[in-house]
């Protein structure tokens, strides 16, 4: 330890390059750092200077790394199956087998009650893995086309309508630029069709002979051209069907439930739009895809299909959206929709299933997460019920929409996830299909779960969800306390069961949610007042969070860790500028935190698309005000709390050199000695290492740093 203390940090050379906008010049002295090929020598000896001093820093804790990476796989069931699911006439689940690192997709033509048995018993789970496995047919065997890749991510896997033919995506790079691949299923045998350049997925058409496909720019990374292709044909030989010109929307492809209409989604931060075409006529007309609404500025919707008739689950004239119907040849005009249920300014409706015989609804009223079964006959609608102080509950795989079955997925901080199945025939009649089995000295009753508000500054009241371990629990103010935070895009952090979490509980550390303005844990206007305009929001709620519970006694204000990635980073940024004397060591993930520069370039991925979620800097209003927040550029000469940073050499969302700059500009402005750490995955992307076990080193390595950091090793 004492050779790595007097180990200095490496120092990044400073090259002044001026930036001039709206009258205001910005000098970043580490713009250099920045290289698109990911070849430049200095560069890369300069992050591997970063990697080895992270690696000689680290060294006291790597045997906590060691102990905690151990517990976390150590949890895992090593043979995990998912429950199967009915799609034609197979049951399709995916399973793992001991000490490999990626699932095998399997599917067998099993009868219904061995498929679906309860699977939550150690007992159960290996008379049902035994059945399935003497009838399964083995669709792909990710292990093997992970072999020899130091990254490997799995796209989209389809299967063709008649059963007979497999489409999946592949990325070896951890850029999200994925080549997709064809399978004869019986015979195994790949097909010589390869599309490169794509999102990953591929739909197919009812002919079983075309897919359509989207394929990304190979600058931007946008998906913005859908093709269609026929298999036994070059990829040159594909029919360009559509092309979106406005580089501020996102689009995906899917299928509705019927599988009657091959669905394009346009979607941008704020407006969307609902393409369809005819699955079982791909090549007529010659431009497919038709708008079922022509897409209108801040008009959000999406559909659902059920015979003649289309649900619309939109925000026109609704805040936190409401439920239209209307019949497939009236739906491009509003005045004819009909309400099936109404805005509530409390409620936001989040989601549809639409069965046969059964709308079901999942609604979120004030954090807490609903689902309601309202049936198109007599019988009355009814809420399914959960007793958990805090918990997430949603659709899970439904794949028939003949079906009178309701398949949910269940969690909660100290229960493990669960899919329950639902005889809609018989109200609130249900069965656990399987539950996430935890190995190891695992008991729930030993763990608390709390939900609380916290008053901001301006008053309003900020969810968090809370868990600790009741015997090394006081609410004295003398646990360390974890706070997590993301609070962007109107994506809710869930309250749900993360085993990983345990290592934490067991050493006594309390571990918090904030769910931030940003987020959409509170309807549609939590998210609008935490972007743009309000992005402070998100930082203050996330400070006075920490406030809160150290006042009211959960955690020592000494001992309090922070974490958050990618837009969570940029919360880290900000919050460690704005208030860093609340934290003792911080963690920021993949951190976002050259907002002003990037959103100004773009060249860089995804730029274009996230003007309505943080502003055009463009526009003198918005560039002053992401100025004002901007992690990089509002760096002071003041002490910093540890930290770590990490990135992914080859990151598609937040670009490696982003983080880069501001630990190179951190090692020149902090005033303390405290820890900054910074590690470079010379191989992985945004989401980090891929594989089963190998994604927990990274948790694995966090967690030493706070705990060794704490004296809890």
């Amino acid at each position: 330890m004492k050779q790595a203390d007097n180990l200095l940090p490496p120092v990044a050379k400073k090259v002044p390059f001026e930036l001039d906008l709206h009258g205001v010049k910005r000098v970043d002295d580490y713009y250099w750092l920045r290289d698109d090929a990911r070849k430049d020598p200095q560069i890369l000896a300069h992050l591997e200077a970063e990697n080895s001093y992270k690696t000689a820093q680290f060294s006291a804790y790597e045997p906590l790394q060691q102990i905690l990476f151990d517990e976390l796989i150590g949890r895992l069931d090593k043979d995990e199956s998912s429950v199967p699911y009915q799609w034609h006439s197979h049951w399709y689940s995916r399973r793992y087998q001991l000490g490999f690192e990626y699932p095998i997709m399997v599917r067998s033509r099993g009868d219904t009650e061995t498929q679906t048995r309860p699977v939550s018993t150690a007992s159960a789970g290996a008379q049902v893995a035994s059945q399935l496995h003497h009838h399964e047919q083995v669709l792909l065997d990710v292990n093997v086309r992970a072999s020899g890749h130091d990254f490997y991510g799995l796209g989209g896997v389809s299967i063709s309508h008649d059963e007979s033919k497999l489409a999946f995506g592949e990325d070896t790079l951890s850029r999200r630029m994925y080549k997709i691949y064809f399978k004869d299923i019986d015979s195994g045998a790949l097909l010589d069709d390869v599309l490169d350049g794509t999102d990953g997925s591929a739909v197919w058409a009812n002919d079983n002979l075309h897919v359509f496909y989207i394929k990304k720019d190979p600058q931007t990374l946008l998906g913005n051209q859908v093709f269609r292709h026929r298999l036994g044909t070059p990829q040159s030989q594909d029919v360009l069907v559509y092309e979106e010109r406005d580089d501020t929307y996102y689009i995906s492809l899917g299928k509705s439930l019927d599988e009657t209409r091959i669905v394009l989604l346009h979607e941008s931060t704020i407006t969307s739009e609902v393409s369809v075409l005819d699955a079982d006529k791909p090549l007529t007309p010659l431009t497919p895809f038709t708008p079922l609404l022509p897409r209108e500025e801040g008009h959000e919707y999406s559909v659902s299909k059920l015979g003649d008739e289309y649900y619309i689950l939109t925000n026109w004239q609704a805040e936190n959206f409401r439920l239209m119907k209307a019949n497939e040849s009236q739906i491009s005009d509003k005045s004819q929709w009909q309400q099936v249920i109404a805005a509530a300014a409390d409620t936001r409706i989040e989601d549809i299933l639409l069965l046969k015989d059964y709308l079901i609804v999942q609604t979120r009223t004030r954090g807490v997460s609903r689902i309601e079964v309202r049936p198109f006959g007599e019988q009355a609608s009814y809420q399914l019920v959960f007793n958990d102080p805090a918990y997430v509950v949603g659709l899970d795989i439904n794949a028939s929409q003949l079906s009178d079955q309701l398949r949910i997925y269940y969690s909660s901080p100290t229960t493990p996830e669960s899919v329950y199945e639902y005889d809609l025939t018989q109200p609130m009649t249900r069965r656990l299909l399987k539950q996430e089995k935890v190995l190891g000295d695992f008991d729930s009753e030993r763990y608390q779960a709390e939900r609380l508000f916290i008053t901001a500054r301006d008053g309003a009241k900020v969810p968090v969800t809370l868990v600790y371990r009741k015997d090394k629990f006081a609410k004295d103010g003398t646990n360390p306390l974890y706070q997590y935070g993301y609070g962007a895009y109107g994506h809710t952090i869930e309250p749900d069961f993360d085993s990983s979490v345990i290592s934490l509980l067991d050493r006594g550390v309390v571990y918090a949610i904030a769910h931030v303005r940003g987020g959409e844990m509170l309807g549609r206007p939590w998210y609008d007042s935490g972007r743009m305009l309000n992005k402070q929001h998100s930082f203050d709620d996330f400070v006075d969070v920490t406030k809160a519970l150290v006042a009211q006694g959960y955690g020592d204000n000494n001992k309090v860790v922070a974490a958050g990635g990618s837009a969570g980073g940029l919360l880290m940024g900000g919050v460690i500028n704005q208030a860093p004397e609340l934290y003792f060591a911080v963690a920021a993930h993949v951190p976002f935190v050259d907002i002003v520069t990037t959103m100004l370039d773009e060249t860089i991925p995804l730029t274009t698309n996230e003007y309505d979620e943080w502003g055009n800097p463009n526009d003198k209003a918005y560039f002053d005000y992401m100025l004002s927040y901007s992690p990089y550029d509002q760096l002071t000469r003041q002490a910093y709390p540890h930290l770590l940073v990490t990135t992914g050499l080859h990151d598609s969302q937040v670009q490696y050199f982003e983080p880069a700059k501001w630990v190179a500009k951190l090692r020149d402005y902090k005033t303390d000695d405290n820890k900054l750490l910074f590690h470079i995955d010379m191989e992985a992307g945004h989401g980090g290492k891929s594989g089963r076990y190998r994604r927990y080193q990274d948790t694995a390595q966090e967690y030493a740093f706070f705990l060794g950091l704490l004296g809890l090793n």
